[in-house]
Formats: structure tokens, C-alpha cells, sequence
């Protein structure tokens, strides 16, 4: 019963809850790209049968011993430089991009070569901090986009659509991300986390105050 709980929390976040909708319980390959911070362990728990595939820089950034076994493979590159040749073509059902894109000045021509990797049939999902964020108040881990010093582009979700769309995609969702869950559970995190002794993070307040956007689509 706990797991099942678990699953269905974690699953209402953007990047789990399209995964979750797109492959459910079935097998399926992944390219998650931007895969540090836990992401193979959290991810292959979450889906036992996702064969996951993690492209990021290095794995400096919060690997452990769970991760390693959950990696089926691991691409370190520079997304920027567009050399995607060790990554097999028209392998993969679903890949993955939440909070990348910002970080690469050219990610147009990335996402044109992400593109070939997935399978006809595949589906994509990508988010990023919007427009709206450069309005947003200043706060610890992000709540304005220029929070972070490492983003250098600023996408819209239309811009994105129409890239995809050149690339052979039907775009089946788009706009500014809005989980209902995590907002209406709001007090409950902060209480959480006050009561913890924590410092309340920034993304507890993404879905209320309109932080970042997304696109979902899916390969003709």
C-alpha cells in the first residue's frame, strides 16, 4: 500500500505523470536527458520495467551505488556540441528533458538531433523555466529565472512546438505547468518542512506562481 501511495505522489509530478500516462506498466526505453541527481534509481523505482538510458556531462552529480545498477546506459557529453553519434537511432519510446534546455544556447539544433533517437510512436516531454519566471521574486534554488546563473536562453512553449513540429511531431500538450496535486498540497509540503526544520525550496512554488512551462508530443 505504500508503494502504491508513493508511486501515485511522485507520479503527479509533470515529468512522471506524462511517462506514467505514455507507458504505464509496460517495458519501454528511456533517454533521460539530465540524469544526475538520483534520477536512474528514482525513475527505474517508480517504472520497474523502464530500461533507463541517462545522458548528462558527468556523474558527479549525486550518484550512488543505486543509480549505477539502475543505468542500463550512460552518454557523457556536451549536449551543445551536437555530436549524438554514440546514441542509437530509433531506440528509444520516451525520452525525457525536464530543466535542460535553459542551459543550452542552441537547443533547437539539440532537440533536432534528439529527435532521431526516439522510435516512431515515441513521445518526448520537455520543461523549462518560462517567461513568467523572469517576473517572479528572487528566492534559494530558483524562483526567477535569473536564480541561476547557468541559464542562457529563455524558450516559449510555442518556439518549442514549432521545432518539434519541423521534426515529425504531433504535439499533444503544451502551456504553462499547472499541477493541481501539488498545488492544493501546498500547505501541506511547507508545513512539512517547517516542522522538519528545513528551508522551504523554491519549486514547492512552481505550480502556483507559473514557474516553468512544458511540451509533450509524441513522433509521427
Amino acid at each position: 500500500m505504500a508503494s502504491v501511495l508513493k508511486r501515485f505522489i511522485s507520479t503527479r509530478t509533470p515529468k512522471y505523470y506524462f511517462m506514467s500516462k505514455a507507458m504505464g506498466d509496460k517495458k519501454f526505453a528511456l533517454l533521460d536527458i539530465g540524469a544526475g541527481n538520483h534520477s536512474p534509481s528514482k525513475t527505474v523505482e517508480l517504472f520497474p520495467s523502464c530500461e533507463y538510458h541517462g545522458v548528462d556531462l558527468s556523474k558527479d552529480y549525486n550518484y550512488n551505488e543505486a543509480d549505477e545498477k539502475a543505468l542500463k546506459g550512460f552518454y557523457e557529453m556536451d549536449l551543445t556540441k551536437l555530436e549524438y553519434e554514440n546514441i542509437p537511432d530509433n531506440y528509444f519510446d520516451y525520452i525525457n528533458m525536464a530543466h535542460i534546455i535553459e542551459h543550452l544556447h542552441n537547443g533547437d539544433k539539440v532537440l533536432a538531433g534528439l529527435a532521431a533517437k526516439l522510435k516512431t510512436g515515441g513521445h518526448i516531454y520537455i520543461e523549462y523555466p518560462g517567461k513568467q519566471s523572469t517576473k517572479l521574486p528572487s528566492m534559494s534554488g530558483s524562483l526567477n529565472y535569473y536564480d541561476d546563473p547557468t541559464h542562457v536562453r529563455i524558450y516559449s512553449y510555442n518556439e518549442i512546438a514549432d521545432i518539434l513540429s519541423q521534426c515529425g511531431f504531433i504535439v499533444l500538450s503544451k502551456g504553462m505547468r499547472r499541477s493541481w496535486f501539488y498545488i492544493l498540497t501546498m500547505p501541506l509540503r511547507i508545513t512539512g518542512f517547517v516542522l522538519k526544520g528545513k528551508k522551504i525550496p523554491a519549486n514547492v512554488f512552481w505550480d502556483l506562481l507559473g514557474f516553468a512551462e512544458y511540451v509533450y508530443a509524441k513522433k509521427k
